[in-house]
């Protein structure tokens, strides 16, 4: 590139008082030059803003230029990245969560990376900080002929379909139809194989970037998990939908419509969500889905009931 590329930081803040300063502190220390900090006002009702008000005050003045707060009534984290978006001026894109932190010189890195590569995305290692102890989560090297396996590993939990470890050029996003969920929980992997599905190119930085915060583990009860699933089931029927009728050549996540059909199915049969009651196609669709072998989350033989139960559907 014949300029320094730039980079977008959008960061939600909803009820993070807690966390808000060691996470500020993380983003507006990174030694990158070129960066825009957006942080986006979902609304919070804590202290989270004016800590964050006081901080730059205080420590990054400097970076007043480089800084946008916005403001909005809560809407959920879908909504809230989308207005961090609207605000956006950079290049890249990098969606960040206002409770985590970043690596020292991490942004450097991913610059540095994007400059080699060009790439439409650069995707990177991560985290996951345990009260007690951390978890280095580590990608595995795809190519851009790998597509269709690197989006179907994303949807089946084998590779992250996170957007903290991927930097994301901004075109992607205004360039196609990038469908934003309804739904708070899974929207990462939602966004990130629509924005895989249409990349041009993809390069891996094989650094740690990104610490993801993870509480004290609990067990959810079975109306939680119920709750949850449905959700994801909910999400991904709607990308479903979106989709189906784009043609294969254009379309940047047919690879994974067996995989949400049978997924869908299971959970309604599993967890007794009774969606092929709500969705009245899905019964049909199912029957018509692929048996897939390695790499779905839903075993064969689930796979096999979900198909035989749709035959009565």
């Amino acid at each position: 590139m014949e300029r320094p590329i730039t980079i977008s930081i959008i960061a939600p803040i909803y009820g993070v008082e807690k966390y808000i300063v060691e996470f500020a502190k993380s983003v507006l220390s990174q030694d990158y030059p070129n960066i825009e900090f957006i942080f986006v006002n979902d609304g919070t009702k804590d202290r989270s803003i004016e800590l964050l008000e006081e901080l730059i005050d205080k420590e990054y003045a400097h970076l007043r230029p480089q800084i946008k707060i916005v403001h909005k009534e809560n809407g959920g984290l879908p909504a809230a990245r989308r207005t961090g978006l609207d605000h956006a001026t950079g290049d890249y894109i990098y969606n960040v969560d206002s409770d985590d932190w970043l690596s020292e010189g991490s942004i450097s890195k991913i610059a540095n990376k994007i400059e080699e590569s060009n790439a439409d995305i650069v995707y990177f290692n991560y985290v996951k900080e345990y009260p007690t102890r951390s978890s280095v989560k580590r990608e595995r090297y795809y190519d851009i002929r790998e597509r269709k396996e690197y989006i179907r590993n994303m949807y089946n939990h084998r590779s992250f379909g996170t957007l903290c470890n991927k930097c994301i050029r901004k075109d992607l996003f205004l360039d196609n139809n990038i469908i934003v969920p309804k739904y708070g929980y899974a929207e990462d992997c939602f966004l990130t194989t629509q924005l895989v599905g249409y990349a041009k190119s993809i390069a891996y930085l094989d650094e740690v970037v990104y610490h993801y915060r993870k509480g004290s583990s609990s067990a959810m009860t079975g109306q939680q998990r119920r709750k949850r699933k449905r959700e994801y089931a909910l999400t991904f029927a709607d990308l479903y939908l979106k989709y189906k009728d784009v043609p294969t050549e254009h379309n940047p996540v047919a690879c994974i419509f067996d995989d949400i059909l049978i997924q869908i199915g299971w959970y309604s049969i599993f967890y007794r969500l009774d969606l092929f009651k709500e969705y009245p196609w899905l019964a049909k669709a199912v029957r018509g889905a692929k048996i897939r072998g390695g790499g779905s989350d839903v075993p064969i033989v689930a796979q096999i009931i979900t198909k035989f139960v749709a035959l009565f559907k």
